[in-house]
């Protein structure tokens, strides 16, 4: 260490905590965030999926603790010493088993703290404190302001901020990039086969907006009724089942290591989707062996397949760009069917309520895949299939770069975080990687 570094617990450091309010308040469709641990994703917040409170929760669940900016979430029960930093200008709520740090600047510049939880003296001092439980680890609240961590000084906290804060805001311009791709494609989606605007339009002598003769051409000019109400004339309506294949997946019993080295095959679980920040699935946790494959009767699934988690919980949605086998946890759509899974894929994610609405279970619910193929799907013509196609499968050539290289700059960043707040890497070789990864 640097002479001129201090170990400091946290106390030391003038870092406060606050415990979070034990209480969950009732959840209602439109209000304002109430962070809880699975929002806590990578050092940042993720709103997907979050409760949402009435105002007057809000205020009372405000009352002990008001985050600011530069505040740092840690989880102290179940993934503990997890964080996630606060960002400007939020009304959010935090939930229980989350704590709150807050740098008072004297030792510890706020904006520095989020990285200061992220290194390895910080890793070393929850292994230390953490009580192993029969269901979970857990982390004291009276424990946490007595971890020891190493403080530069703060002008070469400001410089390591500089290189890191960099570095994790290209990974934010990608992947805002990317909900913006999505987005779009969400919208012309829902357009198309949703709320049917182009035949709309054509059915009252109007020119379909935002659209190429062509393209309008493919599109019939009135509607016809269906069991699910109005509908393009020539298109149908038919289970999904009839017009893709479904299949799900299985674990390898996993206490055989034959099933599971040499690892060669991805293999996935839901909880490869449960963080994910794009709609496509480049890796896994788990491999499995040539023999572990040969246990699953789906066997190693394309490039392109959707994947649909069908439980705990239903609904998250990623296109395997690496071939890939799953377990049980997965209703999947390989490509070859009548809608391509990039189709697929918004069709599932509007019509999340109607899926949901098929399941079951007592102790979680599930969709089985018997009960997925028999849901009503509009069955547009060939012509708009393909033209649609087209225009996602671009899109998602797009994300997927995007997200390879916002991977990327995650592994930079977080092989330069642990040096640079322990001093082993001085700032200019520092400096030197990032110029070299984001030319």
């Amino acid at each position: 260490m640097r002479s001129d570094w201090q170990v400091l617990t946290l106390a030391q450091a003038g870092i406060s905590l606050v415990d979070c309010d034990h209480r969950t308040p009732p959840g209602i469709e439109e209000g304002y965030p109430y962070i809880a641990i699975p929002q806590l994703n990578d050092g940042h917040v993720a709103l997907q999926g979050v409760r949402r409170i009435s105002r007057e929760h809000l205020d009372e669940w405000t009352k002990k603790l008001k985050p600011r900016e530069h505040d740092v979430i840690v989880v102290r029960r179940c993934n503990s010493g997890v964080s996630a930093v606060v960002p400007r200008g939020v009304e959010w709520a935090i939930g229980q088993n989350l704590v709150v740090l807050r740098a008072n600047g004297e030792h510890v510049r706020p904006r520095f703290l989020r990285w200061l939880v992220r290194g390895e003296d910080w890793w070393e001092q929850v292994r230390k404190y953490i009580n192993v439980g029969a269901v979970f680890d857990s982390l004291k609240c009276r424990d946490i302001p007595n971890f020891e961590v190493t403080v530069p000084p703060l002008d070469e906290q400001d410089r390591i901020c500089e290189v890191l804060d960099a570095v994790d805001h290209r990974i934010d311009l990608l992947r805002q990039t990317n909900a913006t791709l999505e987005s779009i494609a969400q919208a012309l989606f829902k357009s198309w086969f949703i709320d049917f605007d182009p035949v709309r339009a054509k059915a009252e002598g109007r020119e379909p907006e935002g659209m190429d003769a062509a393209t309008a051409a493919l599109f019939p000019a009135e509607l016809q009724d269906s069991e699910l109400g109005p509908i393009p004339k020539g298109w149908s309506v038919q289970p999904i089942g009839d017009l893709v294949e479904a299949v799900g997946g299985s674990t390898p019993d996993t206490k055989n290591e034959a099933f599971w080295q040499p690892a060669v095959h991805h293999w996935t679980s839901p909880k490869d989707l449960s963080g994910a920040t794009a709609p496509v699935l480049l890796g896994t946790e788990r491999k499995v062996s040539d023999g572990g494959l040969a246990k699953i009767s789906s066997g190693l699934l394309p490039v392109g397949t959707l994947l649909m988690s069908s439980r705990a919980p239903i609904g998250y949605l990623s296109l395997a760009q690496v071939p890939v086998a799953i377990n049980q946890g997965y209703i999947a759509m390989p490509p070859g069917g009548r809608l391509p899974p990039a189709y697929l894929y918004f069709w599932c994610q509007l019509n999340m309520d109607v899926i949901k609405g098929r399941a079951n279970g007592s102790t979680f619910m599930e969709i089985s895949k018997k009960a997925f193929r028999p849901i009503p799907v509009v069955l547009p013509s060939p012509e708009v299939v393909a033209r649609f196609f087209d225009f996602a499968a671009t899109l998602f050539e797009r994300v997927t770069a995007n997200e390879r290289q916002a991977l990327s700059l995650v592994e930079l960043r977080d092989g330069l975080l642990p040096r640079l707040i322990s001093g082993k890497l001085r700032l200019p070789e520092a400096q030197e990687q990032l110029e070299g990864a984001t030319v």
